[in-house]
Protein backbone atom coordinates (compact mmCIF):
# COMPACT_ATOMS: atom_id res chain seq x y z
CA UNK A 1 0.00 0.00 0.00
CA UNK A 2 1.45 3.48 -1.03
CA UNK A 3 -0.29 6.76 -0.44
CA UNK A 4 1.32 10.07 -1.37
CA UNK A 5 -0.15 14.07 -0.33
CA UNK A 6 1.32 17.24 -0.94
CA UNK A 7 0.55 20.75 0.37
CA UNK A 8 1.64 23.84 -1.28
CA UNK A 9 3.76 26.66 0.08
CA UNK A 10 2.63 29.98 1.44
CA UNK A 11 3.32 34.15 1.07
CA UNK A 12 1.89 36.55 3.10
CA UNK A 13 0.30 39.22 1.25
CA UNK A 14 -0.93 41.17 4.63
CA UNK A 15 -1.50 41.63 8.35
CA UNK A 16 1.62 39.68 9.37
CA UNK A 17 2.68 40.56 12.63
CA UNK A 18 -0.71 41.48 14.02
CA UNK A 19 -1.99 37.86 12.65
CA UNK A 20 -0.62 35.93 15.78
CA UNK A 21 -3.28 38.25 18.21
CA UNK A 22 -7.07 36.11 17.65
CA UNK A 23 -9.39 37.98 15.46
CA UNK A 24 -6.58 40.06 13.55
CA UNK A 25 -6.87 39.21 9.70
CA UNK A 26 -4.06 38.50 7.37
CA UNK A 27 -4.26 37.49 3.89
CA UNK A 28 -2.25 34.66 2.67
CA UNK A 29 -1.25 32.43 -0.63
CA UNK A 30 -0.97 29.02 -1.33
CA UNK A 31 2.06 28.99 -3.89
CA UNK A 32 2.94 26.11 -6.76
CA UNK A 33 5.72 24.54 -4.94
CA UNK A 34 4.78 21.96 -2.66
CA UNK A 35 6.09 19.45 -0.47
CA UNK A 36 5.37 15.94 -0.66
CA UNK A 37 4.57 13.16 2.08
CA UNK A 38 4.72 9.42 0.06
CA UNK A 39 3.71 6.93 3.03
CA UNK A 40 4.40 2.77 2.33
CA UNK A 41 3.25 -0.02 4.51
CA UNK A 42 5.89 -1.47 6.54
CA UNK A 43 5.42 -4.26 8.69
CA UNK A 44 7.33 -4.51 12.18
CA UNK A 45 9.55 -0.91 12.00
CA UNK A 46 8.97 2.51 10.14
CA UNK A 47 11.30 4.77 9.09
CA UNK A 48 11.12 9.04 8.19
CA UNK A 49 13.53 10.03 5.47
CA UNK A 50 14.31 13.21 3.80
CA UNK A 51 16.94 14.25 1.39
CA UNK A 52 16.68 17.88 1.76
CA UNK A 53 16.89 18.05 6.09
CA UNK A 54 18.98 14.81 6.61
CA UNK A 55 21.78 17.46 7.07
CA UNK A 56 20.25 20.07 8.66
CA UNK A 57 22.25 21.64 12.20
CA UNK A 58 19.91 22.15 14.81
CA UNK A 59 20.50 25.80 16.29
CA UNK A 60 21.05 25.73 19.92
CA UNK A 61 21.06 29.04 22.70
CA UNK A 62 21.71 29.73 25.91
CA UNK A 63 18.89 30.80 28.34
CA UNK A 64 19.87 31.60 32.23
CA UNK A 65 22.74 29.49 31.26
CA UNK A 66 21.28 26.83 30.23
CA UNK A 67 21.85 25.00 26.50
CA UNK A 68 18.80 24.74 24.86
CA UNK A 69 18.03 23.23 21.19
CA UNK A 70 15.73 25.40 19.36
CA UNK A 71 13.59 22.52 17.70
CA UNK A 72 11.59 25.03 15.61
CA UNK A 73 13.56 24.88 12.76
CA UNK A 74 13.72 21.23 12.60
CA UNK A 75 10.98 19.85 10.25
CA UNK A 76 11.33 16.21 12.08
CA UNK A 77 10.07 17.60 14.95
CA UNK A 78 6.74 18.56 12.97
CA UNK A 79 6.79 15.15 10.95
CA UNK A 80 6.60 13.65 14.69
CA UNK A 81 4.07 15.95 16.00
CA UNK A 82 1.56 15.22 12.64
CA UNK A 83 1.79 11.44 13.57
CA UNK A 84 1.56 11.35 17.12
CA UNK A 85 -1.77 13.88 16.49
CA UNK A 86 -3.17 11.95 13.57
CA UNK A 87 -2.79 8.81 14.91
CA UNK A 88 -4.04 9.70 18.69
CA UNK A 89 -7.42 11.06 16.38
CA UNK A 90 -7.07 7.80 13.92
CA UNK A 91 -7.90 5.36 17.13
CA UNK A 92 -10.62 7.59 18.80
CA UNK A 93 -12.15 6.83 15.12
CA UNK A 94 -11.38 3.26 15.78
CA UNK A 95 -8.70 2.43 13.13
CA UNK A 96 -6.01 -0.24 14.34
CA UNK A 97 -2.69 1.59 13.93
CA UNK A 98 0.10 0.39 11.73
CA UNK A 99 3.77 0.95 10.82
CA UNK A 100 4.91 2.61 7.64
CA UNK A 101 7.95 4.02 6.17
CA UNK A 102 7.45 7.76 5.59
CA UNK A 103 9.62 9.85 3.09
CA UNK A 104 9.45 13.27 2.49
CA UNK A 105 10.41 15.67 -0.65
CA UNK A 106 10.47 19.18 -0.67
CA UNK A 107 10.09 21.89 -3.35
CA UNK A 108 10.08 24.89 -0.79
CA UNK A 109 14.12 25.55 -0.94
CA UNK A 110 16.49 26.07 -3.29
CA UNK A 111 19.23 23.48 -4.69
CA UNK A 112 21.61 24.40 -1.91
CA UNK A 113 18.82 23.69 0.76
CA UNK A 114 18.59 27.88 1.80
CA UNK A 115 14.91 28.37 2.17
CA UNK A 116 12.84 30.45 0.33
CA UNK A 117 10.51 31.51 3.60
CA UNK A 118 7.81 29.65 2.16
CA UNK A 119 6.44 28.17 4.89
CA UNK A 120 7.84 24.54 4.76
CA UNK A 121 7.45 23.60 8.20
CA UNK A 122 3.56 24.32 7.93
CA UNK A 123 3.45 22.62 4.63
CA UNK A 124 5.17 19.80 6.24
CA UNK A 125 2.56 19.38 8.90
CA UNK A 126 -0.45 19.73 6.45
CA UNK A 127 1.32 17.09 4.19
CA UNK A 128 1.92 14.54 6.73
CA UNK A 129 -1.65 15.16 7.68
CA UNK A 130 -3.19 14.53 4.70
CA UNK A 131 -0.87 11.51 3.86
CA UNK A 132 -1.69 9.81 7.02
CA UNK A 133 -5.32 9.95 6.31
CA UNK A 134 -5.74 8.54 3.44
CA UNK A 135 -3.28 5.72 4.79
CA UNK A 136 -6.16 5.36 7.53
CA UNK A 137 -8.59 6.27 5.23
CA UNK A 138 -10.00 8.97 7.47
CA UNK A 139 -12.45 11.96 5.96
CA UNK A 140 -11.48 15.23 6.38
CA UNK A 141 -12.42 18.38 5.50
CA UNK A 142 -9.78 21.41 4.87
CA UNK A 143 -11.15 22.81 8.26
CA UNK A 144 -10.22 19.27 10.07
CA UNK A 145 -7.00 19.02 7.89
CA UNK A 146 -6.25 22.19 9.35
CA UNK A 147 -6.84 21.74 12.80
CA UNK A 148 -5.07 18.69 13.17
CA UNK A 149 -1.90 20.33 11.43
CA UNK A 150 -2.55 23.19 14.05
CA UNK A 151 -2.29 20.98 16.80
CA UNK A 152 0.74 19.34 16.06
CA UNK A 153 2.59 22.56 14.85
CA UNK A 154 1.33 24.27 18.29
CA UNK A 155 3.32 21.29 20.01
CA UNK A 156 6.47 22.41 18.35
CA UNK A 157 6.55 25.86 17.97
CA UNK A 158 4.04 27.27 20.46
CA UNK A 159 3.80 30.63 18.93
CA UNK A 160 2.80 31.92 15.21
CA UNK A 161 -0.82 32.32 14.02
CA UNK A 162 -1.00 28.97 12.39
CA UNK A 163 -1.76 31.32 9.33
CA UNK A 164 0.93 29.34 6.95
CA UNK A 165 -1.40 25.83 8.08
CA UNK A 166 -4.42 27.53 6.58
CA UNK A 167 -3.25 28.48 3.09
CA UNK A 168 -1.71 24.99 2.93
CA UNK A 169 -4.85 23.58 3.92
CA UNK A 170 -7.15 25.41 1.54
CA UNK A 171 -5.06 26.82 -1.10
CA UNK A 172 -5.91 29.91 -3.10
CA UNK A 173 -5.79 33.37 -1.66
CA UNK A 174 -7.24 33.25 1.79
CA UNK A 175 -8.50 35.63 4.39
CA UNK A 176 -7.70 34.33 7.82
CA UNK A 177 -7.81 35.10 11.37
CA UNK A 178 -6.25 32.98 14.37
CA UNK A 179 -7.93 31.34 17.27
CA UNK A 180 -7.44 32.40 21.06
CA UNK A 181 -4.68 30.06 21.37
CA UNK A 182 -4.96 30.18 25.74
CA UNK A 183 -8.76 28.78 24.64
CA UNK A 184 -7.39 25.39 22.57
CA UNK A 185 -4.47 24.84 25.37
CA UNK A 186 -6.85 24.43 28.03
CA UNK A 187 -9.37 22.35 26.18
CA UNK A 188 -6.39 20.47 23.93
CA UNK A 189 -5.85 18.84 27.84
CA UNK A 190 -9.21 17.97 28.69
CA UNK A 191 -11.37 16.79 25.67
CA UNK A 192 -10.38 14.07 22.64
CA UNK A 193 -9.47 15.36 19.73
CA UNK A 194 -12.47 14.40 18.03
CA UNK A 195 -14.16 15.98 20.14
CA UNK A 196 -11.58 19.60 19.64
CA UNK A 197 -12.51 18.96 15.72
CA UNK A 198 -16.08 18.78 16.24
CA UNK A 199 -16.08 22.48 18.31
CA UNK A 200 -15.59 25.83 16.93
CA UNK A 201 -12.46 27.69 18.02
CA UNK A 202 -13.44 31.11 19.35
CA UNK A 203 -11.71 33.65 16.53
CA UNK A 204 -11.06 31.62 14.38
CA UNK A 205 -11.93 32.41 10.53
CA UNK A 206 -10.78 31.15 7.14
CA UNK A 207 -12.14 32.79 4.43
CA UNK A 208 -11.38 32.24 0.71
CA UNK A 209 -11.19 35.45 -1.56
CA UNK A 210 -12.00 36.01 -4.88
CA UNK A 211 -9.01 36.26 -7.97
CA UNK A 212 -9.05 39.82 -9.22
CA UNK A 213 -8.91 40.42 -12.60
CA UNK A 214 -6.12 42.36 -14.14
CA UNK A 215 -4.19 41.87 -10.73
CA UNK A 216 -0.55 40.75 -11.05
CA UNK A 217 1.34 39.28 -8.27
CA UNK A 218 5.29 39.49 -8.25
CA UNK A 219 7.44 37.85 -5.57
CA UNK A 220 11.31 38.63 -5.00
CA UNK A 221 13.55 37.07 -3.08
CA UNK A 222 16.57 38.56 -1.34
CA UNK A 223 18.81 35.10 -0.80
CA UNK A 224 18.78 35.95 3.05
CA UNK A 225 16.72 33.77 5.08
CA UNK A 226 14.87 34.59 8.32
CA UNK A 227 13.75 32.48 10.75
CA UNK A 228 10.47 33.41 11.45
CA UNK A 229 10.07 32.30 15.21
CA UNK A 230 12.91 34.24 15.94
CA UNK A 231 11.61 37.34 14.81
CA UNK A 232 7.72 36.40 16.07
CA UNK A 233 10.02 35.78 19.76
CA UNK A 234 11.56 39.25 19.38
CA UNK A 235 8.28 41.01 18.93
CA UNK A 236 6.71 39.57 21.61
CA UNK A 237 9.60 40.06 24.05
CA UNK A 238 9.51 43.49 22.93
CA UNK A 239 5.92 44.03 23.56
CA UNK A 240 5.89 42.89 27.06
CA UNK A 241 7.76 45.89 27.64
CA UNK A 242 5.02 48.18 29.09
CA UNK A 243 6.19 51.48 27.21
CA UNK A 244 5.67 49.95 23.79
CA UNK A 245 2.21 48.55 24.84
CA UNK A 246 -0.07 51.49 23.98
CA UNK A 247 2.13 51.81 20.41
CA UNK A 248 1.58 47.94 19.73
CA UNK A 249 -2.10 48.17 20.66
CA UNK A 250 -2.58 50.99 17.87
CA UNK A 251 -0.23 49.01 15.46
CA UNK A 252 -2.53 46.01 16.33
CA UNK A 253 -6.04 48.44 15.22
CA UNK A 254 -4.35 50.17 12.28
CA UNK A 255 -3.12 46.72 11.00
CA UNK A 256 -6.90 45.54 10.95
CA UNK A 257 -8.29 48.52 9.47
CA UNK A 258 -5.76 47.72 6.78
CA UNK A 259 -6.16 44.15 6.27
CA UNK A 260 -9.88 44.66 6.32
CA UNK A 261 -9.70 47.50 3.77
CA UNK A 262 -7.81 45.21 1.45
CA UNK A 263 -10.39 42.51 1.31
CA UNK A 264 -12.98 44.80 0.63
CA UNK A 265 -10.73 45.77 -2.43
CA UNK A 266 -10.78 41.42 -3.82
CA UNK A 267 -14.49 41.80 -2.91
CA UNK A 268 -14.80 44.23 -5.15
CA UNK A 269 -11.75 43.64 -8.08
CA UNK A 270 -10.66 46.94 -6.77
CA UNK A 271 -6.73 46.79 -7.72
CA UNK A 272 -6.16 50.49 -7.00
CA UNK A 273 -7.73 49.93 -3.08
CA UNK A 274 -5.68 46.33 -3.17
CA UNK A 275 -2.27 48.65 -3.82
CA UNK A 276 -3.10 51.57 -1.52
CA UNK A 277 -3.54 48.58 1.42
CA UNK A 278 -0.46 47.49 0.69
CA UNK A 279 1.85 50.39 0.45
CA UNK A 280 -0.17 51.21 4.05
CA UNK A 281 0.30 47.81 5.38
CA UNK A 282 4.46 48.35 4.44
CA UNK A 283 4.56 51.69 6.79
CA UNK A 284 2.88 50.19 9.31
CA UNK A 285 5.36 47.15 9.59
CA UNK A 286 8.17 49.68 9.56
CA UNK A 287 6.56 51.41 12.20
CA UNK A 288 6.28 48.18 14.12
CA UNK A 289 9.74 48.37 13.87
CA UNK A 290 10.64 51.77 15.51
CA UNK A 291 8.05 50.19 18.30
CA UNK A 292 10.13 47.25 18.99
CA UNK A 293 13.81 47.16 17.50
CA UNK A 294 12.92 44.55 15.50
CA UNK A 295 14.58 44.83 11.82
CA UNK A 296 11.29 43.56 9.24
CA UNK A 297 12.69 44.96 6.26
CA UNK A 298 15.87 44.83 6.02
CA UNK A 299 17.90 47.10 3.23
CA UNK A 300 17.40 44.11 0.42
CA UNK A 301 13.61 44.37 1.20
CA UNK A 302 13.97 47.75 1.16
CA UNK A 303 15.48 47.80 -2.37
CA UNK A 304 13.05 45.39 -3.66
CA UNK A 305 9.88 47.39 -2.68
CA UNK A 306 11.26 50.69 -3.67
CA UNK A 307 12.31 49.44 -7.08
CA UNK A 308 8.70 48.20 -7.17
CA UNK A 309 7.53 51.34 -6.67
CA UNK A 310 9.92 52.90 -9.24
CA UNK A 311 7.65 51.18 -11.93
CA UNK A 312 4.43 51.20 -10.69
CA UNK A 313 3.97 48.72 -8.09
CA UNK A 314 2.84 48.53 -4.65
CA UNK A 315 5.50 46.23 -2.41
CA UNK A 316 5.79 45.48 1.05
CA UNK A 317 8.02 42.33 2.99
CA UNK A 318 6.37 39.37 3.02
CA UNK A 319 6.02 37.07 6.45
CA UNK A 320 7.90 37.56 9.41
CA UNK A 321 10.71 39.55 7.34
CA UNK A 322 14.52 39.55 7.95
CA UNK A 323 14.88 38.64 5.05
CA UNK A 324 13.44 36.11 2.99
CA UNK A 325 10.72 37.82 0.10
CA UNK A 326 8.84 40.57 -0.65
CA UNK A 327 6.04 41.41 -3.00
CA UNK A 328 4.47 43.59 -5.25
CA UNK A 329 0.74 43.97 -6.55
CA UNK A 330 0.83 45.44 -9.91
CA UNK A 331 -1.91 45.56 -12.79
CA UNK A 332 -1.44 43.20 -15.38
CA UNK A 333 -1.07 46.00 -18.12
CA UNK A 334 2.10 47.38 -16.51
CA UNK A 335 5.40 45.69 -17.94
CA UNK A 336 7.09 44.26 -15.42
CA UNK A 337 10.65 43.27 -17.64
CA UNK A 338 12.00 46.61 -17.15
CA UNK A 339 11.24 45.87 -13.09
CA UNK A 340 12.94 42.44 -13.56
CA UNK A 341 16.70 43.36 -14.81
CA UNK A 342 16.63 46.40 -12.04
CA UNK A 343 16.18 43.18 -9.73
CA UNK A 344 18.77 41.09 -10.81
CA UNK A 345 21.04 44.13 -11.34
CA UNK A 346 20.37 44.73 -7.25
CA UNK A 347 21.03 40.70 -6.58
CA UNK A 348 16.85 39.99 -6.42
CA UNK A 349 15.73 36.99 -7.33
CA UNK A 350 12.42 37.16 -9.17
CA UNK A 351 10.26 33.95 -8.09
CA UNK A 352 8.32 32.07 -11.24
CA UNK A 353 5.34 31.43 -8.48
CA UNK A 354 2.01 31.42 -9.14
CA UNK A 355 -1.15 31.39 -6.41
CA UNK A 356 -2.47 27.47 -6.48
CA UNK A 357 -5.78 26.42 -5.97
CA UNK A 358 -6.80 22.95 -5.07
CA UNK A 359 -8.46 21.17 -8.08
CA UNK A 360 -11.54 20.11 -6.29
CA UNK A 361 -13.94 22.75 -4.78
CA UNK A 362 -13.23 23.34 -1.05
CA UNK A 363 -16.59 21.57 0.36
CA UNK A 364 -16.34 24.88 3.49
CA UNK A 365 -16.12 27.71 2.00
CA UNK A 366 -16.03 30.01 4.27
CA UNK A 367 -15.30 28.81 7.93
CA UNK A 368 -16.19 31.48 10.61
CA UNK A 369 -15.51 30.17 14.06
CA UNK A 370 -16.06 32.43 16.28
Amino acid sequence: MLVEASAPGKLYIAGEYAVVEAGHPAIIIAVDQFITVTITKATKSGSIQSAQYSELPVKWTRRGGELVLDIRENPFHYILAAIKITEKYAQEQGKQLAFFDLKVTSELDNSNGRKYGLGSSGAVTVATVKALSAFYELSLTPMMTFKLAALSHLEVQGNGSCGDIAASSYGGWIAFSTFEQNWLQKHRQAESITTLLAKKWPKLAITPLPEVSHLRLLIGWTGSPASTSDLVDQVNESRADKKTSTSYEEFLAASKDCVEQMITGFHTQNISLIKKMIKKNRRLLNELTQITNVTIETPPLKMLCDLAENYGGAAKSSGAGGGDCGIVITDQKSGILPLMSVWEKAGITPLPLHVYHYQKKVEERTQHES
